[in-house]
């Protein structure tokens, strides 16, 4: 498979990107370039190989869960521009 302009401009589309038009040349190269790489990693046997559910084969030593906080309520209020009886204030978004 080969990129070109209207693949590049699709993807962009796609992607909510903008591209300069003096970008799509180099954008053109470096997709073809993955795909190439792509096309190297189908190459590799893996016939012998069980899938993985993860890349974590053995068990994550979890630790206790201590919430705490060095934070007042009064601390974090500080900062913000307005506040009412506790909680921050925001604008009115739904009528």
């Amino acid at each position: 498979m080969s990129i070109d302009n209207s693949t590049v401009k699709k993807v962009a589309l796609l992607a909510r990107i903008e591209i300069q038009k003096n970008d799509e040349a180099a954008l053109i190269d470096e997709l073809n370039n993955i795909i190439g790489w792509v096309d190297e990693l189908k190459k590799v046997n893996t016939e012998d190989i069980e899938p993985m559910l993860s890349v974590f084969n053995e068990t994550m030593n979890m630790r206790k869960d201590n919430p705490q906080s060095n934070y007042t309520n009064e601390l974090i209020l500080k900062n913000s521009p307005e506040n009412n009886a506790g909680f921050f204030v925001v604008p009115k978004v739904v009528e």
